[in-house]
């Protein structure tokens, strides 16, 4: 019997890593530059943090998680998201302190049972960074500013901010009045299920992909009509910092986040690449109650998940290639006396960080020099009975077949050079 991976799921291939580890490196060294270190957690939680965080009704929790009772008879889930176990690390390692902002990044899997796609797999993959700490706008223009940077610096130029404000309590209940009213009718044919997470939490109406909820999201009036003073001054405010930092932005009035822990800012990142449903690269946005659902103090945060899947897509898209590194050298064995020599030779090289490969089954020297040329290395460092009487290597350029002979002491300085 062959095996293949799980439904939605993907493996990753030696041929396609690299361009991960280049996706994944981009975006740690330029959060870097803004202050942010890696956090790493779990890749199970209990159950209960999501229920809390996520809101017990949404499809998240109700639909998407894969969860199970382990042996202990624990209650216990893979994470579908990462900023609440991101949370939940940072309360219960005391990394809040008082008047310092706390920055965390990461790259995580997570899972969500759906139907796959392209774009929209079982075991997705995500950048992610949290700011924890900061009640300014100048927070979520942080956020939103090393986004559109990292996209600019991993090539995916044609990308659009999209952003939007969902107020707090007290705009929250008045539009979530406005909403049941507006889809009342809609409502009224739906299922009791749909019906008790619409009334749970109306605002999700806005975020379905509900192809009969379409005309209806596109003619309610939109939330920033009812925004406190307090959260429109902070969303003005912001539209003048992206502005200043050069953040092309529009308002989109229908974003308002799948996740109930979402306050005041909310925003996307949006591509044309991946095709109609499928438009969005990223999603954040302000959560200032989600620590106090966790048993801490109220504390103000932002942060934003990236989808790793996406990114590479319309990399692909726009046809961006990124070449897998070469081989520097390959050590070849052109005798048997030789064998100890290029083996310590490669040690040698290997140590001068130059990477090298050399034969492990005592093949010929023409079947050696074709699989150095098939891994694409540069150099072939070939050995004899010869060589070995002279101290030297015989060096070949692969992409030119001019070889020299160099001194084996001199060889590293030589590949280097």
């Amino acid at each position: 019997m062959r095996f293949q991976s799980p439904r939605g799921t993907e493996d990753i291939l030696p041929a396609d890593a690299h361009r991960w580890q280049r996706l994944e490196r981009e975006f740690f060294e330029l959060s870097g530059l803004y202050g942010y270190r890696e956090i790493r957690t779990p890749m199970f939680e209990d159950i209960e943090l999501f229920k809390r965080t996520s809101g017990e009704t949404s499809d998240i929790v109700s639909k998407e998680m894969y969860d199970f009772v382990d042996k202990g008879g624990r209650h216990l889930c893979l994470k579908p998201e990462g900023t609440a176990p991101a949370m939940r690390a940072a309360l219960e390692h005391n990394l809040i302190q008082p008047n310092q902002p706390l920055r965390m990044s990461y790259a995580i899997p997570f899972f969500r049972y759906g139907r796959p796609q392209k774009g929209r797999l079982r075991q997705p993959h995500q950048m992610g960074l949290e700011l924890v700490g900061s009640a300014s706008p100048a927070a979520d223009a942080e956020i939103i500013e090393i986004v559109a940077k990292f996209y600019e610096r991993v090539g995916i130029g044609k990308v659009r901010v999209m952003i939007n404000s969902i107020g707090r309590a007290e705009c929250r209940a008045k539009y979530r009045e406005v909403v049941l009213s507006h889809f009342g009718g809609y409502l009224k044919d739906a299922s009791d299920d749909d019906r008790a997470k619409a009334i749970s939490n109306p605002l999700r109406l806005l975020d379905t992909k509900d192809s009969n909820a379409a005309e209806l999201k596109s003619t309610i009036p939109p939330i920033l009509n009812y925004l406190e003073d307090e959260s429109k001054a902070h969303f003005d405010q912001l539209q003048e910092l992206l502005t200043e930092a050069e953040i092309g932005f529009g308002i989109a009035p229908d974003i308002v986040r799948g996740l109930d822990y979402y306050t005041d800012t909310v925003f996307e990142v949006v591509s044309d690449q991946l095709g109609s449903g499928q438009s969005s690269l990223c999603g954040g946005g302000r959560y200032d109650g989600l620590i106090k659902e966790l048993g801490g103090a109220p504390t103000p945060s932002v942060g934003v998940g990236m989808g790793m899947e996406r990114a590479l897509l319309v990399l692909e898209a726009l046809g961006i290639q990124w070449e897998d590194r070469r081989p520097a050298v390959y050590v070849v064995r052109a005798t048997e006396d030789a064998a100890q020599t290029c083996r310590e030779l490669a040690r040698r090289l290997r140590s001068a960080g130059l990477e090298t490969h050399l034969d492990l089954d005592d093949r010929k020297m023409a079947h050696q020099l074709k699989q150095a040329d098939r891994l694409g290395a540069k150099w072939a460092a070939m050995i004899g009975t010869d060589e070995l009487a002279a101290g030297t290597v015989t060096l070949r350029d692969l992409s030119s077949s001019v070889q020299s002979v160099v001194p084996m002491s001199e060889l590293v300085a030589k590949v280097k050079s």
